[in-house]
């Protein structure tokens, strides 16, 4: 007999009643019914019931375990009266009668009880992730994510990708967060970057001639904390594509998202290939965003023309100053008390908004603080924009149009969740594309990237030469599930003399960008394909399939929100010689005083 254990903790079934087997794991509960004690034992692949009568000579031993501590079992399979068997566990229908026990490692007290799901301190789990992961719904949960890139592989690799790797130490890239840096002992002075993506790497896979590239990539970047991106790191699904359109990317990872999302989303519907498809401006006015959750029905609509112009002087004056006006409507909303349409106004100025005016259309009439101003062509003209009818409302979101489209797609997720609309169970895809090339900093009045500097202008050499470079689209393009941008792609810019007058547009000299990105610059002197492709976060896929808001919920060890790793006590001081190895002086902020 094996040393440690015959079966698996999940492994015996009905049929083995009568053999003597061997377990090993850990104590995962304890109940005592006097005369005879159940210990659940716990593995990888389940857990199985043991149990010992106080008769046995070992039974103050097993009594005396802690819970989490490994030990073996040696006993006989026995089947469980027909009441006692458990439906819910592969192994309920039988028990293992100890004999014999060898404890392999005793445990401490716990800081907190692992046979629970029941919420603890993030700081306290991060701290002892070892036994956190060991809870069922957190194994669950890394054991999925496990699976969701090996499908990923096969799938990718069945639509005839090839894997590679690329570096890990690489120069700085402007890919719109800080660079983490590593101190080179051999050069003293420079630094190398942990990437940020591997963009400039696979685009020149493609020009090295290998036509399709895909890595489960891991990426770097020195930036706050949010649920959906831990600081640090975090992989990505990256991908490239030769001779490709922007069609011939979306037909390639569309079937990829939504088997894996089919295959692991337990039922629930997944959007079909291909994908909806919503121009920027549109996201914009329809959802107030450019990551759309589309369970949501709730379209929003622009009201400029029903208050341009109007007795509303609040609305008309924010349209004559360059504003606009949002509809969001509200579905049979108009049955809700005034303390309802109080709460979500109270709601809006905590978002610093003054508030949400609204109409309610009831009974054949306009109702509420802002029907009085209109006239009945006007509330027709709202009425056609918006869709609504007799029992429904209209809230409005007004002023500066990047705020106002900002407040009223919440508002739109915030009503259609109060009015329960928002459809479950479901995965929605859609594709976010044409999205500006540049955008302006309010800050300094200058031209910037609004997106990946390294995209295709729409139009190519003569738009940049000719158009308002914020007029200038670009093949740039989104992917969103349920209201969860999932990554970002464009199709590249492989011409030398489109990538120099688009980096002199945002501010760039020939010089710089020779300087900044002369590797793949000078690779495109040499022949280079038509090439794209995007980088889906498997971080937030395997969030959405979990069913979690938090993607620490599905890494198995992340840092806190501090960018700190609790277990490993990382980031560190590290000894003054090793500084002095790297020609690295301190110079650090004053301490605060108490």
């Amino acid at each position: 007999m094996h040393q440690y254990r015959t079966h698996t903790c999940g492994q015996l079934r009905a049929a083995d009643a009568g053999t003597t087997a061997r377990l090993s794991g850990w104590v995962h509960r304890k109940r005592d019914h006097g005369q005879l004690l159940f210990v659940d034992l716990r593995d990888h692949y389940g857990l199985t019931q043991c149990v010992i009568d106080s008769s046995s000579p070992i039974f103050h031993e097993v009594d005396a375990l802690r819970l989490e501590s490994v030990v073996t079992f040696t006993g006989e399979v026995k089947k469980r009266a027909p009441e006692t068997v458990n439906p819910k566990l592969p192994t309920g229908e039988v028990e293992l009668a100890i004999a014999d026990m060898v404890v392999l490692s005793q445990a401490e007290t716990l800081p907190f009880p692992v046979n629970t799901d029941a919420d603890y301190p993030e700081e306290i789990r991060l701290k002892y992730r070892f036994l956190d992961l060991r809870r069922e719904a957190m194994h669950k949960n890394i054991i999925l994510r496990s699976n969701v890139i090996a499908s990923i592989r096969r799938r990718m690799i069945e639509q005839g990708f090839t894997e590679f790797q690329t570096p890990i130490l690489t120069a700085s890239s402007p890919e719109g967060a800080r660079d983490y840096l590593v101190p080179s002992r051999l050069h003293p002075g420079t630094f190398y970057a942990l990437p940020q993506a591997p963009q400039q790497f696979k685009q020149l896979l493609m020009v090295a001639g290998f036509d399709r590239y895909f890595q489960i990539a891991p990426c770097f970047r020195d930036e706050a904390s949010r649920a959906d991106r831990s600081p640090g790191e975090f992989y990505q699904l990256d991908f490239e594509m030769s001779f490709v359109t922007q069609d011939d990317v979306f037909a390639a990872i569309e079937p990829v998202l939504a088997g894996v999302f089919e295959e692991f989303g337990g039922g629930r519907t997944v959007t079909r290939p291909p994908f909806p498809r919503i121009p920027y401006e549109e996201a914009l006015l329809k959802y107030g965003s450019d990551k759309p959750d589309l369970r949501n029905p709730i379209v929003n609509a622009d009201a400029g023309e029903v208050f341009r112009g109007s007795g509303f002087a609040v609305f008309a004056q924010t349209l004559e100053k360059g504003g606009i006006v949002r509809a969001i409507p509200a579905p049979g909303a108009a049955a809700r008390p005034r303390s309802w349409f109080d709460r979500l106004n109270d709601w809006a100025r905590g978002e610093g908004a003054p508030g949400l005016g609204y109409i309610v259309f009831d009974k054949g009439e306009a109702k509420g603080p802002i029907a009085k101003f209109l006239d009945a062509d006007r509330l027709a003209k709202l009425r056609e924009v918006t869709g609504v009818g007799n029992g429904d409302a209209v809230f409005f979101a007004a002023g500066e149009k990047g705020a106002a489209t900002k407040l009223a797609g919440a508002a739109r997720q915030r009503i259609g969740a109060e009015l329960d609309l928002v459809a479950k169970r479901e995965f929605r895809f859609c594709w976010i594309v044409d999205f500006p090339m540049y955008e302006l900093n309010e800050e300094t009045g200058k031209i910037e990237f609004s997106h990946n500097p390294f995209s295709m202008p729409q139009g190519g050499l003569e738009a940049l030469l000719t158009k308002d470079p914020l007029e200038i689209k670009a093949y740039q393009y989104d992917i969103v599930c349920n209201g969860v941008e999932l990554s970002s792609g464009a199709i590249r810019n492989h011409l030398p003399e489109i990538m120099y007058k688009a980096f002199e547009i945002a501010g760039y000299s020939a010089s710089e960008v020779e300087a900044r990105f002369g590797g793949m610059l000078n690779a495109f002197k040499y022949g280079a394909p038509p090439h794209g492709g995007s980088a889906p976060g498997i971080d937030r896929i395997v969030m959405l399939l979990a069913d979690t808001p938090n993607l620490r919920e599905v890494v198995a060890f992340p840092m806190n929100q501090q960018a700190q790793d609790l277990l490993m006590q990382a980031p560190a001081p590290v000894p003054p010689e090793r500084l002095k190895e790297l020609h690295i002086k301190l110079d650090l902020p004053p301490v605060k005083k108490a």
